[in-house]
């Protein structure tokens, strides 16, 4: 065999989504997993529920937001926040907080100070090998900000041969979309690259957006033994945002968008060559990475209390060091490795007049005042540095029992430079008429901050037979705040406060984290399932609270939260031509300990936007005459959630139905459609507020979609 057959075979193990032996479109039990060690490992001594999202799925549901597949996972609830933003709900509630550690091929797709709960969109994810979802903390390899989940998306394998393909779609509201791709080998040499052009103009009013993204990867052959993968992408999205809406506008006029000024543009690289060297008992693995993300903001969020524009932007120099050494007995496995981040970033933001008026329905309509003029509130540069060395041990004590074990020290820094005052502490106003009048903004004297942690992690995998295994495992993490967190404040009534406030964020403790879990994977003839349960405590939870009598939002440490659940996920092929697949998942999670300045006390409370209970059911039908193609109807369940931490008032959930088909014709043609929310239901993607006046982000209406692809 020549050496660069073997190396493309070397990377498709190490790099790439597994080829199943069974070609189910369920979540649950494949073969391996990639995301549990940072590369190929069986699922059946993985002790993690981890969900699998295969590369034929993306291309059967060919989706026009990340949660039309992850939403197919038990447990897992992804939002549509305009575009393809997104808040997610994984062993947590739903949440925009820095709970969950977004990858691509093993990387994190940014620094942990610079968390983006939007990750998704700066990511390919149509055009990509596959998604990898391993929920609860991350494992020893991880660290930092795999609390609720850790999301691995994965980049095609180059082609054996020339290949390439091109797909276009249009739909209600002009979606439109362009997807093609491609690639070769030759010798030593093996690459493809992608290309993802979108845009919409919303179904909602000044709701569109525009996005490009693409993704090269170049794999080559060292030898017999070892490989280069290099993986170049960028992602380009300018969109716009669409505010809240009373439920009177939800139910008479869901098209309103009270905030038409509102806007991200976004621009995201990231550049990394991976060496992965490979012996009969040893794994070596090198790769060096560099990252630069910029965004530009009038967040729709902020507009009722704190409305601003702001720009920030930051670059990464990474590291990600690895030795593995397998020993012949007990099959026993060492691995030590470090990671290594250096992120200088910056923040500018203004403070903006906005103008608000009283709509048809009853809502709270705002546009920008251009005659006055923004005004300066925050000016900084702050770097981000952490270095985590850990170790990672394996073994069988029989030949059904696996034991693993590790454990990570994080050293994580800020080292922040207020740009205002050269360096010295103090305070800015906000803009004149703004809300509240004379506002003001603290800022704290140029400083270094540190967080440092050490993170353990037990389990055990046991085959009960060729057809069912179990797993158990604990796992303690943690979380550091987010620079936005630490540095940036909210607007309060005088200098002195704000000044005081601002300090107060300097104390912010991280976030430690407890975790156990039990779980079984199995399969009976055609049916193949998994199931899980949890329970998750959380100390110094940090929450972002909206104060009762001052009306402001301010981030703090929530005290002691506690998620508990169970997850079940199953396929089954019945009669003829008949497929079946579901998940389910139902949780609770608790503010144990939470009372706020002596003002509130919500310890034993539900937490606010918590549904305890998230299904998805799958039926699909794929008869000879469809040519390989099938159509596959869709249920959709969010189950009820509080609206607030006082428990005042609730959102009911809702129930969606997807119907999806495609159909190959001639050679290398296909014909495919969608149509998301049938029957185009009123729903809400984020609810919020009080039960006295609860605010609503209006869910998708019905969209179809037709394309067509070719593939030479």
């Amino acid at each position: 065999m020549k050496h660069g057959t073997i190396s493309l075979a070397l990377s498709g193990i190490l790099c790439a989504p597994a080829a199943w032996a069974e070609d189910s479109a369920v979540s649950a039990l494949p073969e391996m997993t990639v995301t549990g060690t940072r590369e190929g490992a069986l699922l059946s001594e993985t002790p993690a529920t981890v969900g699998i999202i295969k590369a034929q799925t993306l291309r059967e549901v060919r989706p026009t937001h990340p949660k039309d597949v992850l939403n197919q996972v038990p447990g897992v609830w992804v939002s549509n926040l305009s575009g393809e933003g997104h808040s997610t709900a994984i062993r947590q509630p739903l949440t925009t907080s820095p709970v969950y550690l977004y990858l691509e091929d093993g990387i994190p797709t940014r620094s942990t100070g610079f968390f983006n709960h939007n990750a998704l969109y700066e990511i390919n994810v149509p055009q990509s090998g596959g998604i990898e979802i391993m929920k609860g903390p991350g494992s020893a390899l991880y660290g930092s900000d795999a609390i609720g989940g850790t999301i691995n998306v994965l980049t095609r394998t180059p082609p054996k041969e020339a290949e390439f393909e091109l797909s276009g779609e249009a739909g209600s509201y002009g979606w439109g979309r362009l997807l093609m791709g491609g690639g070769n080998a030759s010798g030593d040499d093996a690459w493809r690259a992608s290309l993802n052009l979108t845009r919409t103009d919303g179904w909602q009013d000044d709701a569109g957006y525009d996005r490009q993204t693409g993704t090269v990867r170049w794999d080559r052959a060292l030898g017999s033994d070892a490989l280069l993968k290099t993986v170049l992408s960028f992602s380009r999205v300018d969109q716009q945002h669409v505010g809240k809406l009373t439920r009177n506008e939800l139910d008479l006029a869901p098209r309103t968008n009270n905030v038409p000024f509102s806007y991200r543009q976004v621009d995201a690289f990231r550049l990394s060559t991976a060496y992965e060297r490979e012996t009969a008992n040893s794994l070596v693995s090198l790769t060096p990475y560099v990252r630069d993300n910029s965004m530009e903001i009038i967040p729709n969020w902020s507009v009722s209390y704190d409305p601003s524009r702001y720009v920030t932007e930051n670059r990464s120099f990474g590291f990600l060091g690895k030795y593995r050494r397998d020993f012949e007995p007990l099959r026993a496995r060492i691995i030590l490795g470090v990671d290594f981040d250096y992120s200088p970033g910056a923040r500018e933001e203004d403070s903006v007049k906005l103008n608000k008026t009283t709509n048809a329905n009853g809502g709270t309509r705002y546009t920008l005042d251009t005659a006055v003029a923004p005004v300066r509130i925050y000016d900084y540069d702050v770097t981000y540095r952490g270095i985590s060395p850990y170790v990672h041990g394996e073994a069988s004590l029989t030949d059904r029992l696996r034991l693993n074990g590790g454990l990570r020290y994080d050293d994580m820094r800020y080292d922040y430079k207020n740009r205002f005052n050269n360096g010295v502490a103090g305070a800015t106003q906000g803009a004149p008429g703004a809300f509240p009048a004379g506002g003001w903004y603290g800022h704290v004297a140029s400083t270094k901050v540190d967080y440092s942690h050490w993170g353990p992690k037990l389990g055990a995998t046991y085959s009960f037979s060729d057809d069912l295994n179990g797993f158990a495992s604990y796992t303690n993490s943690f979380r550091a705040p987010s620079e936005g967190q630490v540095f940036r404040g909210s607007r309060e009534a005088t200098a002195l406060k704000a000044q005081t406030a601002a300090e107060s964020l300097l104390n912010l403790k991280p976030v430690i984290v407890d975790s156990a879990e039990v779980g079984l994977r199995g399969k009976a003839g055609a049916l193949r399932y998994e199931a899980s349960v949890y329970r998750m405590r959380k100390q110094d939870d940090i929450v972002s609270h909206v104060d009762p009598i001052s009306t402001q939002r301010t981030v703090v440490n929530a005290g002691e939260t506690l998620h508990r659940g169970f997850e079940l996920g199953f396929g089954l092929l019945f009669a003829r031509d008949w497929q079946i697949d579901a998940s389910l998942s139902y949780a609770k999670h608790t503010y144990e300990m939470w009372v706020v300045s002596g003002a509130a006390d919500y310890s034993g409370k539900e937490m606010e936007s918590a549904p305890r209970t998230i299904a998805n059911t799958r039926l699909g039908y794929a008869p000879g005459a469809l040519n390989g193609g099938r159509v596959q109807l869709e249920w959709v369940r969010l189950g009820s959630y509080w609206l607030d931490a006082a428990n005042t008032g609730k959102y009911d959930g809702h129930d969606l139905v997807n119907l999806r088909a495609n159909y190959p014709f001639g050679k290398g043609m296909e014909v495919f459609g969608s149509i998301s929310n049938l029957f185009d239901k009123r729903y809400a993607e984020t609810a919020d507020g009080t039960g006295a006046a609860p605010t609503y982000t209006a869910g998708l209406a019905r969209l179809t979609v037709v394309g067509l692809q070719a593939r030479w």
